[in-house]
């Protein structure tokens, strides 16, 4: 999860080998990220029963590269200036949860 969520739901996608953008992945770590990103987000439209699922990599936020999954009903879901700040544990924990649940439904092997 997302400290500063855009929506409900929107999870990171971040590998553990630091590459600074994207364009710089390897074609492996590419498609693993995009698959992992995938699995994440299938599951998330099933917790969150949204229109679609966003997929952001913007880039200026960290000199890292990460996939913004982001649940959402329109564009105006997208503003990373409405990103909210200061958003409770419990709130995160409990988009977590949800997201959990449904990979575990769909079998996903090592869901938490």
């Amino acid at each position: 999860m997302t400290i500063s969520p855009i929506t409900t739901g929107h999870t990171l996608v971040v590998p553990i080998k630091e590459v600074d953008q994207w364009t710089d992945l390897t074609a492996d770590l590419n498609s693993h990220l995009f698959g992992v990103a995938k699995i994440i987000g299938d599951a998330t439209k099933r917790a969150f029963n949204c229109e679609r699922i966003a997929l952001v990599i913007a880039g200026y936020e960290i000199p890292h590269c990460h996939l913004h999954v982001i649940p959402s009903n329109s564009m105006a879901d997208l503003e990373f200036a409405n990103a909210r700040t200061n958003v409770p544990r419990e709130e995160l924990e409990e988009a977590a949860r949800r997201i959990i649940i449904e990979l575990r439904s769909a079998g996903v092997a090592g869901a938490v």
